[in-house]
């Protein structure tokens, strides 16, 4: 949240949310005014909410205000519309963009998911971005509803200082928890969500959940251990990992130690420590997988899977991209436009699913609490978008023209990456449930090789055993032996030893 002081404030939307944002800017009193709230509602347009007049319709207000004067540099635009559809919220960014406003004045406040409980709160807004023009119309989640299960309860959030990590955090703050957890191993990650949560729940946004940071690592077993039965926890979200397909391609060993290992030193200390709920998110990179990246998120699918116990609910969801994730395309894209170009894309046929953060995370908190037959829940992620249409949105969100301004070099596909991608394999069958864009997955087992003989042969890869030390970190072996049981995974000839 970073109005600047003194701003002549425009906010659109004349709601319960944009009332809430106007009278908090007035009782802050160091952010300017509010000027004039702009909205469709014909039953509210020439009325005055606190004194300030209420003027539309939106289209033809920005349009009377463009003919009378130009925007000024302390001018700003707050959209205050929770509920509105992507289309509706492009339509009012260009509104405002022809109107005079720069991209960095317009500010938005996030979808109905992260606001259901009270009040918006001016800490909330934030600086309009690509992702919320160019993705679909997130699906609504009753976030009230959904997070009944957590209440009272001790949440712990693996990964918690990554994008999808620290959403769920955000969104949990307001879930009745009795503590939310935060762990992960990065430290200016973990202390950047731990301070955000604090700032939020100072600013009256969601419950008094007590937060705690907690700096570890997976990959220790008898830390996780110990850590896992101490802090008494009843769910679990896990959503740390390694993620970035190309860097995983050239550190296998370590995308296994901690994609693999950790989360069964996470599943084991879990189920010793009688947790009730976890909840791992996976990929659509482990469908058919050719990556090292995809591969590891397969075995653990099957680690998390195999832990079927009375009482416990042990389910793994699986969706596509995230849309501004960390190591994702839009950054890499926003780095690339506002250097002058060019966006690079790998093929002009790529494509890939996406979701927005806020939305992937609202359905992973409700696909937990929800009891279906089955262990294997998929997101329901739409129709892909094509990689090149998204980077010529990009390029004009940022108003340049495309292939004028900014020019678009093919790079082609990476080790380990496909061209498309799907959301399910061969033997698994998708099935409708009752709950709108969660479905759940019927698949066999994988291979028909036994998990823990797979785990056995891995151990001695990825750590060292004293009888086995010529296979320490032997990345050839690890694609030698990961491809006999998973044979979209392929050994080049040149694969290198080590």
């Amino acid at each position: 949240m970073n109005l600047r002081i003194k701003s002549q404030i425009y906010i659109i939307g004349a709601g319960l949310a944009g009332i809430s944002i106007a009278k908090e800017i007035k009782l802050k009193g160091i952010f300017g005014r509010v000027v004039a709230f702009l909205d469709d509602d014909p039953q509210k347009i020439g009325m005055r909410i606190n004194g300030i007049p209420i003027l539309g319709p939106i289209d033809s207000a920005l349009k009377h205000h463009m003919k009378h004067h130009s925007i000024s540099p302390d001018e700003e635009a707050l959209i205050a519309i929770p509920s509105g559809s992507r289309g509706q919220i492009r339509k009012i960014y260009d509104l405002l963009r022809k109107a005079g406003f720069v991209s960095t004045r317009i500010r938005i406040l996030p979808g109905l998911s992260q606001i259901l409980f009270g009040d918006a709160h001016l800490i909330q807004t934030r600086e309009i971005n690509p992702e919320d023009l160019l993705s679909r119309t997130p699906v609504k989640v009753s976030l009230k509803e959904s997070l009944s299960y957590v209440r009272g309860k001790r949440v712990l959030v693996t990964g918690a200082g990554g994008s999808i990590g620290s959403e769920l955090c955000r969104q949990l703050l307001s879930g009745g928890a009795e503590r939310l957890y935060l762990f992960g191993h990065g430290e200016n990650s973990i202390y950047g969500i731990d301070h955000e949560l604090r700032l939020l729940q100072e600013e009256g946004v969601g419950e008094k959940a007590t937060v705690v940071s907690v700096i570890g690592e997976l990959q220790n077993r008898d830390y996780m251990f110990h850590i896992i039965n101490r802090l008494r926890v009843d769910v679990i979200y896990h959503a740390a990992a390694y993620k970035h397909v190309p860097l995983m391609e050239e550190n296998p060993v370590a995308a296994l130690q901690n994609n693999v290992f950790g989360t069964k030193n996470l599943l084991d200390a879990s189920v010793a420590a009688d947790v009730k709920r976890f909840v791992m998110i996976s990929t659509d990179k482990a469908v058919n997988p050719n990556s090292i990246y995809g591969v590891s998120k397969l075995l653990a699918e099957e680690l998390v899977i195999r832990e079927r116990h009375n009482g416990h609910r042990f389910i793994v969801v699986r969706f596509g991209n995230v849309l501004g994730s960390r190591g994702s395309i839009l950054p890499l894209f926003k780095k690339q436009i506002l250097k002058g170009g060019p966006i690079t894309i790998t093929h002009p046929e790529t494509s890939r699913f996406f979701m927005t953060i806020p939305e992937a995370s609202s359905l992973v908190l409700k696909a937990g609490g929800i009891d279906v037959d089955g262990d294997l829940l998929l997101l329901d992620m739409g129709e892909p978008l094509v990689i090149q249409e998204l980077a010529e949105q990009m390029i004009r969100f940022y108003d340049f023209v495309p292939e004028k301004d900014i020019g678009i070099v093919y790079t082609g596909l990476r080790a380990g990456e496909k061209l498309t991608e799907k959301l399910w394999s061969d033997n698994e069958t998708p099935e409708a449930t009752e709950y709108p864009k969660i479905i759940r997955l019927k698949r066999n087992s994988y291979s028909n090789t036994d998990l823990d003989d797979v785990i056995d042969h891995l151990q001695p890869i990825c750590y060292f055993q004293r009888n086995k030390s010529h296979l320490f970190r032997k990345r050839r072996e690890l694609k030698k032996l990961l491809s006999k049981i998973i044979p979209s995974i392929q050994v080049s000839e040149n694969e290198p030893e080590y």
